[in-house]
């Protein structure tokens, strides 16, 4: 999924891990909560022996990063949540996360990811990235998109942003379908210091839509 982003090796190590039940990690199961989730990214920078880093996460992982951030505030050195939000339900997503559940249960995920993945971009037609969702979205399964799923329902980190200490920048796209500006918001109220990029005429994976300027937000910020 930051396939378009591997140029940044150039100037980064970069780890891009797969959560349990997606990607290369697809074997394992998934937890049902973020808080698990973000013990399990630790565990890996753990076993890698990495102890300061800086952190980007987009969606779902976005929620992740900002649980990781205020569990251990010293370990990051700088913080990019990007199309994301702290209210886990998703308040204005273009469908709610029910209706998610019982599609998948109804019809397959296989159906339901290529429907929920055309709303990710502006054009889906257009560039490789849609194409890119599927062939990764393959790889899932559905009890972690189910797990997914209950993680989000669960999880409100509103009150936890006054932990995250390092400099933040919030990244959102003017047409994302999945997290609101009110999220935005949130997160730029909530965490003292941040700032924020917005990337015009983009949906939710802008990361893929325009690569080269979304590519470059970064480098700014973490240099």
């Amino acid at each position: 999924m930051w396939r378009f982003q591997e140029d940044l090796k150039q100037d980064y190590c970069l780890i891009m891990p797969s959560l349990a039940g997606y990607g290369e990690s697809s074997f394992k199961y998934a937890p049902s909560s973020i808080q698990e989730n973000a013990q399990q990214v630790f565990a890996l920078l753990d076993n890698l022996g990495v102890e300061k880093f800086n952190l980007l996460g987009h969606s779902m992982g976005g929620m992740i990063v900002q649980e990781m951030a205020s569990l251990f505030p010293s370990r990051i050195n700088k913080l990019i949540c990007f199309g994301t939000g702290s209210i886990g339900v998703l308040p204005n997503r273009f469908e709610t996360i029910e209706e998610s559940r019982n599609k998948i249960k109804s019809f397959g995920l296989e159906q339901v990811r290529k429907e929920i993945a055309k709303t990710w971009f502006i054009d889906y037609l257009e560039g490789e990235g849609y194409t890119l969702c599927l062939e990764e979205g393959e790889k899932a399964t559905t009890q972690a998109a189910l797990a997914s799923l209950d993680a989000w329902e669960q999880w409100d980190g509103r009150q936890k942003l006054k932990d995250i200490k390092c400099p933040t920048l919030v990244i959102w796209s003017s047409k994302d379908r999945s997290y609101d500006w009110t999220q935005q918001e949130i997160l730029v109220n909530g965490i003292t210091g941040s700032k924020i990029e917005i990337i015009q005429n983009c949906a939710h994976n802008s990361h893929m839509e325009k690569p080269e300027l979304f590519n470059q937000i970064v480098r700014d910020f973490l240099n």
